[in-house]
């Protein structure tokens, strides 16, 4: 759960006083061999204030990777667990450029610093004063926006005109994880309810079953750097005509690559080609793998499983050259693997039940030279493709 932090701790912590300690205790190491030296000492200089000193240089070095200007701000532990990457959350920022906006779960600001920077009016509001009190400060690092406000409201509540609302709803329930819609906070048919009519951004969990919700606009899933980041509920207001789903993949080298579900779907029925190609994530969980295929000149291995293959890879883009295809039976696997001089062994499945560290530990490689193997369904058939990584 992470330290507690009090109103008294954040005005310390915004404080000239509070930066000057925060400053020394970031020079400290924290490591687990140093901790109990390191907080003994904080203590003794810093006594009842060393706790939210300590906390905070930890948070803000966890917090480096994922958001910009991490190493001023300040966070509770839970804010910064959910809190949007900042790519991803200026990715948002951009369909909404132009716009008035309101941010109904502001928390400690990672969507409001975006949003600052490309709509003319933000106003941010949370329940949590704490957290409403980091995002006032987390506004002013390195300077102070001018076109922000912030209030203490409840996300059920309407208490903005003329808006486009954004809303982030935690999703955790009982300290676990939830994919129930009904069990974020606040609940999701409530908050699509209190602002009916709206136009309306609500950032979701991806393994949201977005079909039973009946979701009437777009649902967006994005990835950043290959992981699958979260889903957005788009209202029809916020997109194109006839657009339902999305699929973004964003890099930190600020490349934005995006699929629609209006995009060309047609695609051969073939035998695999040269290359196997496992899409993005953000393509499978959004339903455009048939899209993504098309536009790459590619086909399905089977028209129910998401890997695709073809004869050429797409641009920038991780591939499996299919060297054999393959029984998937574990000892005659075993003796071709031993027989090539397997040794670092990667294996990718989908549409068979096969756990890849049980398997590759029963494969036993040992060898000297590195393989992947691709084990899926084709029709009724488990199959195995041995194949070479392009990288």
């Amino acid at each position: 759960m992470g330290y507690g932090f009090s109103a008294a701790d954040i005005a310390y912590l915004a404080s000239p006083p509070g930066a000057a300690a925060l400053a020394e205790v970031a020079e400290l190491e924290l490591s687990a061999a140093s901790q109990l030296a390191d907080v003994a000492a904080m203590r003794r200089a810093h006594r009842d204030h060393a706790p939210a000193l300590v906390e905070t240089v930890r948070l803000r070095r966890r917090a480096a990777a994922k958001l910009s200007g991490a190493q001023h701000w300040l966070f509770t532990d839970d804010a910064l667990q959910q809190a949007t990457p900042t790519l991803v959350a200026r990715h948002r920022a951009r369909r909404l450029a132009g716009r008035d906006v309101h941010d109904v779960t502001c928390s400690i600001g990672a969507d409001l610093a975006e949003l600052a920077r490309v709509c003319p009016r933000v106003v941010g509001s949370d329940l949590d004063p704490i957290r409403l009190a980091m995002a006032q400060f987390n506004l002013t690092q390195p300077k102070p926006t001018t076109n922000t406000v912030l209030v203490r409201a409840d996300a059920l509540v309407p208490c903005s005109t003329g808006t486009a609302i954004v809303a982030d709803p935690a999703r955790r329930a009982g300290g676990r994880r939830t994919h129930d819609p009904a069990a974020l906070q606040p609940p999701l048919p409530d908050l699509l309810a209190a602002y009916a009519g709206r136009d309306l951004a609500v950032k979701c969990a991806p393994g949201l079953d977005f079909d039973r919700l009946g979701w009437a606009g777009e649902v967006e899933v994005v990835s950043l750097d290959g992981a699958v980041r979260e889903a957005c509920l788009w209202s029809p207001g916020l997109t194109e005509p006839g657009i339902t789903r999305r699929s973004t993949v964003l890099t930190s080298a600020g490349e934005a690559i995006t699929l629609t579900d209006t995009d060309p779907d047609e695609i051969p029925e073939q035998p695999p080609g040269e290359w196997i190609v496992d899409p993005d994530g953000a393509v499978v969980r959004a339903g455009l793998v048939r899209h993504y295929a098309a536009r790459h000149g590619l086909w399905q291995l089977d028209p129910r499983i998401a890997y695709l293959t073809g004869d050429r890879l797409p641009a920038g883009v991780r591939g499996f050259r299919i060297l054999d295809r393959l029984e998937f039976r574990e000892k005659s696997l075993r003796a071709e693997l031993r027989r090539l001089d397997c040794g670092a062994l990667e294996i990718l499945v989908r549409g068979v039940d096969v756990d890849p560290d049980v398997l590759r530990r029963r494969l036993k490689p040992t060898g000297s030279l590195p393989y992947t193997l691709v084990i899926t369904r084709i029709g009724r058939t488990a199959t195995a493709f041995l194949c070479r990584a392009s990288r």
